[in-house]
């Protein structure tokens, strides 16, 4: 008995720690893609009600700005606060809550929030959505903040697992797990 108690506890810790012991995984190198040419395979499964977000006389332009000072903050699942780090979703709503503007907490809540928009007429201030890192799983699991859509480079601010806040560029990397673009300001 006492042998297969120490066996559990000495497999348990080989789990514990080889999952802290992990390297952050790197998005691969990948092509840039345009938004012209980015069209959604993911299936949505989950249902999700439809949401209104009222951004008031608040700007894109400002929305966007504020999120580029939050570069560099690390990545911390379920966190939205800049202390401890964000996920995606707090990360957003950090950035909204800071102009009072009310949005949904997670990001499979913004499934049917503002309007759809093509990603080729898609503009600073404009949600993107991915799923989660399973494209396969019917449901967005991620998202980010549009900063730029010019000449086939659409570039987004989001909270990345591997380096926290961040900004990229729609990519191979990226397409295979694009739900869609929102637009939530006028």
């Amino acid at each position: 008995m006492k042998q297969i108690r120490f066996i559990s506890i000495v497999l348990l810790c080989w789990m514990l720690q080889s999952c802290a012991s992990t390297k952050p995984a790197k998005a691969p190198a990948s092509q840039a893609i345009g938004a012209g040419e980015l069209k959604s395979t993911v299936v949505i499964h989950k249902k999700v009600p439809a949401r209104t977000i009222d951004v008031g006389s608040v700007s894109p332009d400002d929305v966007a700005t504020y999120a580029e000072t939050l570069v560099g903050i690390p990545y911390r699942f379920g966190s939205m606060k800049r202390e401890n780090g964000f996920d995606c979703s707090g990360f957003i709503n950090f950035v909204f809550n800071h102009f009072n503007i009310k949005v949904p907490r997670t990001s499979v809540e913004f499934t049917n929030a503002g309007k759809e928009i093509k990603p080729a007429f898609s503009k600073k201030g404009d949600l993107i959505l991915f799923t989660g890192s399973d494209a396969n799983s019917g449901e967005v699991g991620h998202m980010g903040i549009v900063l730029e859509n010019k000449k086939h480079h659409l570039s987004f601010i989001h909270a990345s697992t591997s380096r926290g806040v961040m900004v990229s560029t729609l990519n191979s990397y990226f397409t295979p797990r694009f739900v869609k673009v929102i637009r939530i300001f006028p």
